[in-house]
């Protein structure tokens, strides 16, 4: 407890696990005098050089004095911070407010002195780095904006610490010692560290998951079926490259083994390391399972038991306690409730998961929060991967469960730098950190495509999965992934088209397709397909049905080298008869021009060709493998939870000439009795061709890759957030400062908006209220004629098909006859609140609107006004800050965009003042978090100009941004 004199009491929201650079975990938490027992062990612990560097002597012990001194803080002007791992300090940091003389002090001195000890054994982990981070958070809140550290030349280590993190600092050196001053204000370089850290560091935590040395499988059953057993013998008969154990409490004394699997009663007993522990036992035991893998050093976990969130209160507080206890001795959990994870690499071969059958190795890395989803999608990959593309598979497989530690987000940074991974498909059915995802999706997506198919669209999420709260709709969520260069589907369908071709075909040049085939009625499909999907086909060639594979190989030669086509499309039939073409002589014949020419992506659209999709797996495939089908489990009860009718693990698909997979969310069809043959990876750099059972299909995967492409050289020059002379960032500040003393949250009113829109030189039409005839002449009177007069109640408010709107009232006279005809059709001006303004130039009237959503972020829409945006929902979305390159695609973007651009005859209107509008937008809500909803409605684009005639500004204080703080592993849920 702390004592009386203390001014604070404990701050727990400073509490927080983080990843360090070697992938495991840490907690971090403020000291207090309860720690005095640990900061003594910790200390005796620390090495003397470690001592020396940090006291500047000789220092073996520590007095009675020091204790009571770095264990006692009032969490203001004295704050200590210690990093933990299996409840025990590994490292400490301290700060200690100091005036200009150096002398102790308190606010408004905003400098503070530190230092930082961390034991020897964990140095090199980048504990300090991230110790230095949450103090400076720390010293943030409290005021402090300075760090001062004085170090020894010799102690290069801590030196580097400080200079690595980004932040602006002044070096000195003077009588024998080097003094560091930081400036604790985050600066793009300290973020951009931070990030690097980020990365690596969670990147690592994965791949000790993914690539594990040794496995040990928690809950094996001593006879065959069960999940336990069943993932044992997975992972055997895929050829794990590591040692396996089963562990079962229940083996009778003396059984050494489980089926030729070294066999323990607990994992203590294992002689040797375990990296991964894979845990099948009832929820109720799994408490003592993660204490034991904590004991002896293992290093991560997958949880498939189920019984957590998913089942309700009860559940989710399992869970908690679940990702507390594993994250208390630096594990990270995938799970509960997981179907598992798969390693297809030559060095891991790792199917640690309920699918029967080791995948095919390939270039897709594959993530899923559902596990019946994730298990179909293998089985789909199989189908289609074996069948008609080749010998295209996955890299690796991760079903995260109800995701309560490792998630979407942690994969997206192994896969980032991954070199074994060229595509990602994601299935997930919830985005628990929208603005984290958001920035990661478009890093990775700069350098491989990403593939996202959201299930739960509609409603809420699974129990099982913690989401933060958001008020923008799915459709905006879906057009912010985009714009971060996400190739967003619907279907699972979708997402293995999109990933098969994106896997091994280059990305498209452009949107001009060339289609040939032995069809003219499917040509003909394929035309009308790529002009739905906004691509530009040639005319289809058709070579008949009596077309010879040379004629296809001649044709699709000529296609690909020809400059006015950036893809090709080859669609092909059955033929019947002599001298018709062969399913394998087609193939061949395509795979050569292909080879010849590989800098173009080639589909084919195949009817009810099974031989075709298989020669075209053949023509690629190198050596065969067997996979061996393995009998499904039972179901038991540390079986993760599945939709009604699903079994727990279903079985693969084994026909390779399947062209389509099942139903989307439906268990594959059962296998065969004897595993399919299936082929090893094609050598590096071969362009295995995609073949679709539908035009539409194909098509549909072709123009996803056509504007992923786009994005992609879009993103190369993002473009710039320009600044304005005219911009008064400091008179906004005064202004929301003031206005926010009256309270935490408010509305402004129409003069005040105008003032604060006013200073980023965004200029709001007056509106003067008319509460009388005489009032709205007057108001003429002082804006000049002509002038429009508008209802302003709830109900007619921008409703001018109401007809709560006079326009072009060019004198007195017609101002009182329309005053009059609007109170007798509506009611007393006191229901209608009439206001007069002057009439701005004719246009088209459009709809401005920026809102900070506490999930996803700063958003600037854009739309038409009334029914476009109101009942079509033709809005377009940005996050803000907002480039002039992307408000250019802002107004482009949405369905009705030619009305700006001269629709049917029209003039065209000042859409350049419209993306200068929006861009002073994003600005005053980017510079000041606290403006968090912005409305400019209508805003009238004109040939000449731009004419603001309604604003309203809401102003809060902003939301927490916990992606400007330091790096945290997501709290338990």
């Amino acid at each position: 407890m702390q004592t009386t004199s203390d001014r604070h009491e404990y701050p727990a929201h400073w509490e927080a696990d983080v990843v360090l650079r070697d992938g495991g975990t840490a907690r971090i938490r403020p000291i207090t005098v309860d720690d005095a027992e640990r900061l003594v062990s910790f200390y005796e612990q620390v090495s003397d050089e470690s001592k020396y560097y940090r006291f500047f002597a000789p220092y073996p012990r520590l007095s009675a004095k020091d204790v009571h001194r770095f264990t006692h803080h009032d969490f203001v002007d004295r704050v200590g911070l210690a990093a933990t791992v299996g409840g025990e300090f590994i490292a400490t940091v301290r700060y200690d407010r100091i005036g200009a003389d150096g002398a102790p002090a308190s606010a408004p001195a905003d400098e503070a002195e530190v230092a930082f000890l961390v034991q020897d054994a964990h140095q090199g982990r980048g504990v300090a780095s991230a110790l230095l981070e949450h103090i400076g958070a720390v010293a943030r809140e409290r005021g402090i904006r300075r760090f001062a550290a004085e170090v020894l030349p010799a102690n290069t280590k801590m030196i580097k610490v400080f200079t690595d993190a980004g932040y602006t600092q002044k070096r000195s050196f003077e009588d024998g010692v080097v003094r560091l001053e930081l400036d604790l204000e985050p600066t793009d370089r300290s973020l951009a560290v931070q990030y690097a850290r980020e990365q690596r560091a969670e990147a690592r935590s994965v791949q000790r998951l993914l690539a594990p040395g040794a496995v040990a499988v928690i809950g094996a059953g001593r006879t065959p079926g069960g999940v336990g057993r069943s993932i044992l013998d997975n992972i055997r008969d895929a050829g794990f490259t590591g040692p396996l154990y089963a562990v079962n409490g229940a083996l009778p004394e003396g059984q050494k083994e489980l089926d030729g699997v070294p066999a323990f009663r607990s994992v203590r007993q294992v002689d040797g390391p375990v990296d991964l522990a894979v845990v099948a036992v009832p929820a109720e035991r799994v408490p003592e399972v993660v204490a034991e893998c904590g004991e002896h050093g293992v290093q991560g976990l997958v949880v498939v038991s189920a019984g957590y969130a998913e089942s309700g209160p009860d559940g989710r507080e399992r869970q908690r306690a679940l990702v507390r206890q594993a994250r208390t001795y630096g594990m990270r959990i995938i799970g509960p409730n997981s179907f598992g994870v798969v390693n297809t690499s030559p060095g891991v071969r790792l199917n640690a998961s309920l699918a029967p059958e080791m995948p095919r190795p390939g270039r897709i890395g594959l993530f899923a929060q559902s596990g019946a989803i994730g298990v179909a999608l293998l089985s789909r990959l199989h189908r289609r991967g074996g069948g008609v593309t080749g010998v295209t598979g996955v890299s690796t497989f991760v079903s995260s469960g109800n995701r309560a530690d490792v998630s979407g987000n942690d994969l997206l940074q192994y896969w980032y730098e991954d070199p074994d991974t060229d595509v990602v498909l994601m299935y997930l059915e919830s985005i628990g950190n929208p603005r984290k995802f958001t920035r990661l999706a478009r890093r990775t997506a700069a350098a491989k495509p990403l593939v996202v198919v959201q299930g739960a669209r509609h409603g809420a999420g699974p129990r099982g999965h913690a989401v933060r709260a958001t008020r923008l709709p799915h459709a905006t969520v879906s057009a912010l992934l985009r714009q971060a260069g996400v190739i967003r589907v619907d279907t699972i369908t979708e997402l293995v088209d999109a990933g098969l071709l994106l896997a091994r075909q280059p990305l498209p040049a452009g949107p001009r397709v060339a289609i040939l085939g032995n069809s003219e009625s499917l040509g003909l499909l394929t035309h009308d397909a790529c002009l739905a999907e906004g691509l530009r086909p040639h005319r289809p060639l058709d070579l008949t049905t009596a077309a010879s594979a040379a004629d296809f190989h001649a044709a699709l030669s000529r296609a690909l080298a020809d400059d006015t086509c950036d893809a090709v499309v080859v669609t092909a039939i059955p033929a019947v008869g002599e001298g018709s073409v062969g399913d394998a002589a087609l193939a061949e014949a395509l795979r050569s021009a292909v080879a010849a020419a590989p800098s173009k992506p080639v589909l084919v659209v195949h009817v009810e060709l099974g031989g075709l999709a298989e020669a075209l797996s053949a023509a690629a495939s190198t050596a065969p493998q067997t996979a061996t089908a393995a009998t499904a489990p039972q179901t038991t009860a540390t079986a993760p939870q599945t939709p009604p009718g699903t079994p727990p693990r279903p079985p693969a698909v084994t026909s390779p000439a399947a062209a389509s997979g099942p139903a989307d969310g439906a268990p594959p069809a059962p296998p065969a009795a004897d595993g399919p043959s299936v082929p090893a990876a094609p050598p590096e750099g071969t362009h295995l061709i995609p073949a679709y059972p539908a035009a539409e299909r194909a098509v549909r995967a072709l123009a996803q890759a056509v504007a992923y492409a786009q994005w992609r050289r879009d993103a190369a020059d993002p473009g710039k957030v320009p600044g304005y002379e005219d911009i008064d960032e400091r008179g906004a500040a005064a202004l929301i400062e003031g206005l926010l003393s009256r309270g935490q949250g408010l509305t402004l009113g129409g003069e005040e908006t105008c003032d604060l829109l006013g200073t980023y030189g965004i200029h709001v039409h007056r509106a003067l209220p008319a509460p009388t005839p005489d009032a709205a002449a007057e108001a003429a009177r002082t804006l000049g004629y002509p002038v429009a007069l508008k209802a302003t109640a709830p109900h007619l408010r921008h409703r001018a098909d109401l007809g709560g709107v006079r326009l072009d009232l060019a004198d007195e006279e017609q101002l009182r006859r329309a005053y009059a005809e609007l109170t007798e059709l509506f009611g007393a001006p006191q229901e209608l609140r009439p206001v007069v303004q002057r009439m701005a130039p004719r246009g088209v009237d459009t709809v401005v609107r920026a809102v900070i959503d506490p999930a996803a972020g700063a958003v600037l829409s854009f739309g038409l006004a009334g029914a476009a945006s109101q009942l079509l929902g033709d809005m377009a979305h940005r996050l803000i800050p907002v480039t002039d390159r992307e408000a250019t695609s802002l107004v482009r973007s949405i369905r009705t965009a030619p009305l700006l651009f001269g629709w049917r005859g029209s003039a065209p209107v000042d859409t350049p003042a419209l993306e200068e509008l929006m861009l002073r937008v994003s600005r005053l809500v980017h510079d000041h978090p606290e403006v968090v909803a912005v409305t400019l409605e209508p805003v009238v684009v004109a040939p000449h100009g731009v004419s603001v005639l309604g604003a309203s500004v809401r102003l809060a204080p902003p939301p927490a941004r916990d992606d400007l703080g330091p790096r945290t592993l997501p709290v338990a849920y």
